[in-house]
């Protein structure tokens, strides 16, 4: 870790909850937020987180999977992000998350009007706004877990899904 614990005191918790409680309480906020109130199908949401996580090499995202009403997507499925572009085993809405998240990344000015008239064409206006949201929450919060090593510690409470 790039951040001094004190023993005994989970990482998480420290650094997120004691360290900047006003910043950090809000953030944990935030980012509990999108897994409690998504409207999003479980696939084309783990689509997108998967393709953050890997993107931003965060050790905890990358293993995490979201449950929903006791369904997960199949072991395979991180795979399948990784070949978005050519898998055969996503639908338009799941593979057009996972191009959205990367682009989001990695190249958030090249987006044009034919990818927003494709996002149109099966997203609403709401579930964009949702799903920018969710890839920014991952974004970042990703990023500095994984920048402050506290991606190998990082745990999300039991009660999330």
């Amino acid at each position: 870790m790039n951040i001094d614990i004190p023993d005994g005191k989970d990482p998480i918790g420290y650094v997120w909850g004691e360290m900047v409680p006003g910043i950090g309480t809000a953030a944990a906020g935030f980012s509990m937020a999108v897994y409690s109130h998504t409207t999003l199908g479980l696939r084309e949401f783990e689509a997108a987180r998967l393709r953050i996580a890997q993107i931003n090499g965060c050790v905890f995202c990358l293993d995490w999977r979201t449950e929903r009403d006791g369904q997960k997507v199949e072991d395979e499925f991180a795979d399948a992000v990784l070949d978005w572009r050519a898998t055969d085993r996503f639908d338009d809405r799941t593979r057009l998350a996972a191009e959205y998240a990367e682009r989001y990344a990695l190249d958030h000015h090249g987006f044009d009007d034919a990818f927003w008239a494709r996002m149109a064409e099966h997203y609403t206006q709401a579930e964009i706004v949702e799903l920018s949201m969710s890839i920014g929450s991952w974004l970042a919060f990703g990023r500095l877990n994984h920048v402050l090593g506290l991606d190998v510690a990082c745990v999300l409470p039991s009660h999330q899904s």
